[in-house]
């Protein structure tokens, strides 16, 4: 949930704004489900009004009362900077989000550098959190309109037409990561309010064909289970002002064929690229509990036995 707050000059402004005894203030608020906080100032007989709802919902409140008023809809937003201070991201509620390490400095700045960006490494790094925190520190400052999330279903072979359940609770085990994620950050009411608007759209990976998005942004999760068909597939629907965000580990590749690795491919066939950046995560990188990079260090020297 986002507030913000319109000045009105007079209380003629107000009847205009919101009809007479606020017929169009609870209509605005049946409407969009948004909620409006109506304060009269003393001094210059001003009105300060707040409206509090989800992001996509709070602008259209204001693009109707603005519309009421007679007034343009205000010029785009000049040009913010996404990291301020360090912080990425300020949630309405807990902690600002900001790089933990050097790598993931390096990562966030990738994001807002590059139209495409692979992160690559082991579970616990903060891929997936930074790259949500990066979605929504976008879109909050007018970068992109909205935000796809996808990624491979190989467990149920990628057709889901058997799950039960509308396309959201098809997906929904296979997304958890992402749903913490901006559960955390946004909470699950702003996350389901955004789902229902459109900004967010959660879209398994073969459903993506065909399609061009525009100024998205796009996050693909467990890109370590994508064959190079689907990576190209997923590549090529970058349409004109969106970014992508391409995770994964490929260490944990749930492929039959592990050669046919997509995420593994991608940097042999775009490496080279000054318009793509490849950023790896180590162990040295896990913000879980300690004892996760521990389990990681051991596993690798068992690993590196040939069992």
């Amino acid at each position: 949930m986002i507030t913000r707050k319109i000045k009105l000059r007079d209380h003629e402004q107000l009847v205009r704004a919101f009809g007479v005894q606020d017929s169009r203030l609870r209509e605005l608020e049946r409407d969009l489900k948004v909620d409006f906080f109506v304060r009269h100032e003393a001094g210059d007989g001003g009105v300060e009004v707040s409206i509090r709802g989800s992001n996509s919902r709070v602008d259209k409140a204001l693009a109707a009362i603005r519309q009421s008023l007679g007034e343009e809809t205000p010029p785009a937003k000049s040009v913010v900077k996404p990291i301020v201070d360090g912080v990425l991201f300020r949630p309405q509620r807990g902690k600002a989000v900001a790089a933990r390490s050097q790598r993931q400095a390096e990562y966030v700045e990738a994001i807002f550098s590059k139209d495409l960006v692979f992160g690559i490494g082991p579970a616990g790094t903060g891929k997936t959190y930074l790259a949500v925190a990066a979605a929504l520190r976008a879109l909050e400052i007018g970068l992109i309109e909205k935000i796809v999330l996808t990624r491979p279903i190989v467990e149920a072979g990628e057709n889901l037409g058997y799950l039960p359940g509308d396309l959201y609770e098809k997906v929904h085990p296979y997304l958890m990561p992402l749903y913490d994620a901006f559960g955390a950050l946004v909470g699950h009411e702003e996350f389901r309010d955004l789902r229902t608007d459109g900004v967010v759209e959660i879209v398994p990976l073969a459903y993506m064909r065909g399609r061009t998005l525009e100024n998205a942004f796009m996050i693909l999760d467990e890109a370590q289970n994508t064959v190079p068909e689907q990576m190209k597939m997923f590549l090529t629907r970058m349409g004109m002002g969106s970014r992508m965000i391409v995770n994964g580990d490929i260490t944990q590749v749930d492929l039959k064929d592990k050669k046919r690795c997509g995420l593994a491919l991608a940097e042999d066939i775009l490496g080279t690229s000054p318009n793509v950046r490849f950023v790896k995560f180590g162990k040295e990188d896990v913000v879980r509990h300690p004892l996760v990079r521990e389990i990681l260090h051991s596993y690798e020297k068992w690993e590196s036995r040939g069992y």
